[in-house]
């Protein structure tokens, strides 16, 4: 079954800015937020709370998740685009916010993430491999 090209980013992040970067499994080296496509018959926030619960162990649904109502599109990397129907080159991203209390350690799923870091906003800007996930972070800290 091929991948829907929609999918959501959810900027896991405290109220003094420390944001949550996991390392990907399929690309050591690469830092990202949670992201994840969305699966049919979901709603964007039910694909956001789903995708925080299966790359942190965190449920989302008792902390505060938003829809910042901001979305990007790309080109979908070529070393992924087989995971999407023929001629699939584009994706629509949803970007959420989940606010914690604080920083604090998450459980991985192996098959997708190597290691996870709480870094300060900038700093984790600039560690994202993604421009829209620097962006979002970005936006964050009111640039």
């Amino acid at each position: 079954m091929y991948k829907i090209p929609v999918s959501v980013l959810v900027v896991i992040h405290t109220p003094d800015l420390q944001v949550l970067l996991l390392e990907r499994a399929d690309a050591p080296g690469l830092w990202q937020s949670v992201t994840g496509s969305q699966d049919v018959g979901e709603t964007l926030a039910q694909t956001a709370i789903r995708e925080v619960f299966e790359e942190t162990g965190l449920d989302a649904g008792k902390h505060d998740l938003r829809d910042w109502q901001l979305q990007y599109e790309f080109e979908i990397f070529p070393r992924w685009r087989a995971r999407y129907a023929p001629g699939v080159t584009h994706n629509t991203e949803h970007v959420f916010g989940l606010t914690l209390p604080a920083p604090e350690p998450v459980v991985l799923s192996p098959r997708e993430h190597l290691q996870q870091v709480w870094l300060p906003w900038q700093e984790a800007a600039e560690r994202c491999f993604s421009w829209s996930n620097a962006a979002a972070i970005r936006r964050l800290g009111g640039e």
